[in-house]
């Protein structure tokens, strides 16, 4: 066994890219806040929030000022959230169905029984939506224009 090993690995994992959450509000973007979709032209961000004991992956929309959940068939608006942020890290999208979701996928969230929730996107209506993969309902959900919607295809986030 080579006792440099030890001595060389703290240079090595000096810079680890990251990803992270960090609290939010009003439609506030970090400049290294991560991308999710688009909607009108606008670029949407990837955030959660807390909605009746879940923690649920959101589409944040910096000029509404708010970040959108979908549950129980409904879209919910939160004006304080969490949103996703990167330094350094490389993330990608992965074509993926049935509540799959492939090695890597970001976690976006928790239901209140512990179920991992993992962040999706899809098209819809013109637009690119993000929103939260719930492995055991076999889909991804989203918010848009008041409602849930429900899709079995969809991309997932993950590390590259």
């Amino acid at each position: 066994m080579n006792p440099n090993w030890v001595w060389s690995a703290p240079k090595a994992l000096a810079f680890m890219p990251t990803i992270m959450w960090v609290r939010s509000d009003g439609g506030n973007v970090p400049n290294n806040a991560v991308p999710g979709g688009k909607d009108g032209g606008e670029k949407t961000y990837i955030g959660r929030a807390e909605h009746k004991g879940d923690l649920i992956p959101a589409k944040v929309v910096a000029s509404h000022g708010c970040c959108y959940v979908s549950y129980a068939g409904g879209e919910h608006r939160y004006e304080n959230y969490e949103i996703l942020v990167f330094d350094g890290a490389s993330v990608h999208w992965v074509a993926s169905s049935g509540g799959s979701v492939p090695g890597r996928a970001v976690e976006g969230g928790r239901t209140s029984s512990g179920e991992k929730l993992y962040i999706g996107r899809t098209h819809h209506e013109g637009t690119v939506t993000v929103g939260k993969i719930q492995p055991s309902h076999e889909c991804l959900y989203i918010p848009y224009g008041g409602c849930e919607h429900r899709y079995t295809g969809y991309e997932a986030l993950a590390l590259q």
